[in-house]
């Protein structure tokens, strides 16, 4: 079993789509360990503030199953592909830690994600894996949050029920 430690957002529907996923998520894989929803601004573009969150979850797939797996998911969720990047979007869901591993490939999946330098994906993993180690890091992911300059701005938390 590996220890996949994924990022979720969105900013369309948010609350109906993240607790749909958690749902899906949950039926899927079983015990989840999920952070508190935090509302942060778009980041890229202009659009409604974004909701996101961090889960962590173990699975006997391999990071390209577990990766098109949760394509999937965010395409039953009406996620659009033929949009620009920096949009908004109904579901959001990468893989940002996979066990220790460092992943390039194959297409887009790269492990660890650059995106762990946003306080957006960041802050909600570090809440709930502040121990964790990202492979070629010499810092936990709590110690990076701390000195993460978005560490001390106010966090908007969102109830999902």
């Amino acid at each position: 079993m590996t220890r996949a430690w994924l990022s979720l957002g969105s900013n369309l529907e948010p609350i109906a789509n993240l607790k749909s996923a958690l749902a899906e998520l949950r039926a899927e894989f079983g015990e989840l360990r999920v952070s508190s929803a935090w509302q942060t601004d778009a980041v890229g573009f202009d659009g409604p503030a974004f909701i996101n969150l961090a889960v962590g979850l173990n699975t006997d797939w391999s990071a390209a199953d577990l990766d098109g797996w949760l394509h999937a998911l965010e395409d039953a969720h009406g996620r659009r592909r033929d949009v620009p990047r920096f949009s908004s979007r109904t579901l959001d869901i990468d893989i940002v830690l996979f066990g220790d591993r460092v992943i390039d490939g194959p297409g887009h999946l790269k492990v660890p994600r650059d995106e762990l330098k946003h306080a957006f994906v960041l802050g909600p993993l570090a809440e709930i894996a502040a121990g964790v180690r990202p492979p070629g890091s010499a810092r936990t992911l709590g110690e990076l949050w701390r000195e993460h300059p978005g560490h001390d701005l106010p966090i908007r938390n969102v109830t999902l029920e």
